[in-house]
């Protein structure tokens, strides 16, 4: 089973080293690149100002999340959700900056993850070619329509489509679960068990045919490797 979260974070600016801070984090679930339905998504008190660059980007303002919790008070339910998943993210350093120098900030260990970070796919898969989400979203066909601001979950459901289109995903899931059938919490093996069959299937070879062979047969001697095999054994 390949267990992958998806992920995307919404921050106050571009430096956790110059002061800024997390203020949103939307995480999906794949499991065999197939999405689970599984998120986890919460807004965070950045404790600090909003400034008007950051708010323009994703419409999250101070006042907004002024009652919200603190990233201290999440760090639990979001380490408890990615477990030791391959984390997917686009553009993965900055994300991965944050919420490691948040980590770290509450006395906690960064995150030690597998990161895939899909600009690099891209990059690889298309040089050359811009590889903003919104252009592989346009490259691929992904309707990115309800993004007009930025937002963690919805950017982290859009991101799991781009991405499954990057690795080919729509023939490696079908590979991946064709004798595999999602159930509740875990992928379950759904095998059907090969049963005999009511009524044996009529011989195909015919009596003369057999006497024929086994006459054969005896012409080679008693060395020959035919001889190992009876007469039934050849017309069965």
């Amino acid at each position: 089973m390949i267990r992958e979260i998806v992920l995307d974070t919404e921050t106050t600016g571009l430096s956790p080293q110059g002061g800024d801070r997390l203020v949103e984090i939307g995480c999906v679930e794949l499991i065999n690149h197939i999405p689970t339905g599984k998120h986890f998504h919460v807004y965070i008190n950045p404790q600090r100002s909003m400034p008007e660059e950051a708010f323009r980007v994703h419409g999250l303002s101070e006042e907004f999340l002024s009652d919200k919790p603190l990233f201290t008070d999440i760090i639990e339910d979001f380490l408890s959700f990615i477990g030791n998943a391959t984390l997917v993210i686009h553009n993965a350093p900055f994300d991965m900056g944050f919420l490691n120098a948040q980590l770290i900030n509450a006395g906690r260990a960064a995150l030690t993850n597998p990161v895939i970070d899909t600009v690099m796919v891209a990059r690889q898969k298309h040089p050359g070619a811009r590889v903003s989400l919104d252009a592989l979203c346009k490259h691929y066909g992904i309707d990115n329509s309800r993004r007009t601001l930025h937002g963690a979950l919805l950017d982290s459901e859009i991101l799991a489509e781009v991405y499954l289109e990057l690795i080919g995903g729509k023939q490696v899931s079908l590979a991946l679960m064709a004798d595999e059938q999602f159930s509740g919490d875990a992928i379950v093996a759904d095998r059907i068990p090969v049963r005999p069959r009511p009524t044996p299937l009529a011989g195909r070879i015919h009596v003369s045919e057999a006497e024929a062979h086994s006459a054969f047969i005896e012409k080679m001697g008693e060395s020959a490797i035919w001889s190992k095999y009876t007469v039934q054994d050849a017309a069965e």
